[in-house]
């Protein structure tokens, strides 16, 4: 048995959390029972684990949650994200931070979590650590919006810039998931080493994770530094220059295959 809409539409947040409202004694009574008991099926809605009582017992709120990003295109996985509540980090936010960019991008780039200028404006990379990136792009012949797409493994700012705990990634990762699946790109620049280990999991250093070829879905992944890391330390500038060499030779490979293939 599948999820009826209304179970869907609670399970990506667009709908609004019933909260029971106090009712004079004099009505009081059975009628209450089932106003109470919806309340506490859609409160908990929101966790992954929860299953739908007498529906489906075997399936998982957060399994379909999931089915249905999936399954979404820009314009649905765009409003999704800009009213999702599945996280406390939607309550400290000013706006989500989708992604900026050519949704057809042969290049992505992936960073951690959107900061205080991005919460801001609603776009990645637009402070410090934006301009250098932007840099870093020009190096290699890259613009940002041409052939380029930028997001964030988190859609939302932590709080203080603090690190994204591990409930937000996942929550956050069907949506990025999705894009990857969306824009279909050849390559993906990992930025810093959280966005590096929320793609590609286990426990490596930057260092031990620079000048391979590493991948997420079938999608090649390159690693290098964060941007807002290389402004704290310049002398790594020279390291992260060497990954996107080495991005850009791959990429060339990858669209030499490509071509090949092709004729």
């Amino acid at each position: 048995m599948s999820l009826t809409r209304d179970d869907m539409l609670r399970e990506l947040e667009l709908l609004p959390a019933w909260r029971l409202r106090e009712i004079p004694a004099a009505e009081a009574g059975a009628a209450v029972e089932a106003p109470a008991m919806e309340s506490q099926a859609v409160a908990t809605a929101d966790v992954s684990v929860e299953t739908i009582p007498d529906a489906v017992p075997t399936v998982t709120l957060g399994q379909e949650r999931r089915a249905a990003i999936m399954q979404m295109d820009w314009q649905d996985l765009r409003e999704c994200v800009s009213h999702c509540r599945s996280c406390s980090l939607s309550q400290t936010r000013t706006q989500t931070v989708f992604g900026v960019g050519d949704e057809h991008a042969e290049w992505l780039f992936v960073g951690e979590a959107p900061g205080a200028e991005e919460d801001r404006q609603g776009e990645p990379f637009v402070g410090a650590a934006g301009k250098l990136l932007d840099n870093m792009l020009a190096a290699i012949a890259l613009q940002r919006g041409k052939n380029v797409y930028i997001a964030n493994v988190l859609k939302c700012r932590p709080p203080e810039n603090r690190d994204p705990h591990g409930e937000e990634v996942a929550r956050c990762d069907p949506f990025l998931k999705r894009q990857v699946e969306l824009i279909k790109p050849k390559l993906i620049v990992a930025l810093g080493k959280f966005a590096a280990l929320s793609l590609l999991g286990g426990e490596q250093s930057i260092a031990a994770m620079r000048g391979k070829l590493h991948d997420y879905h079938g999608v090649p992944v390159v690693v290098t530094y964060h941007p807002a890391y290389l402004l704290r330390n310049l002398p790594d500038k020279a390291k992260a220059w060497e990954d996107l060499c080495f991005a850009r030779a791959t990429m060339r490979d990858l669209q030499s295959a490509a071509a090949a293939a092709s004729s």
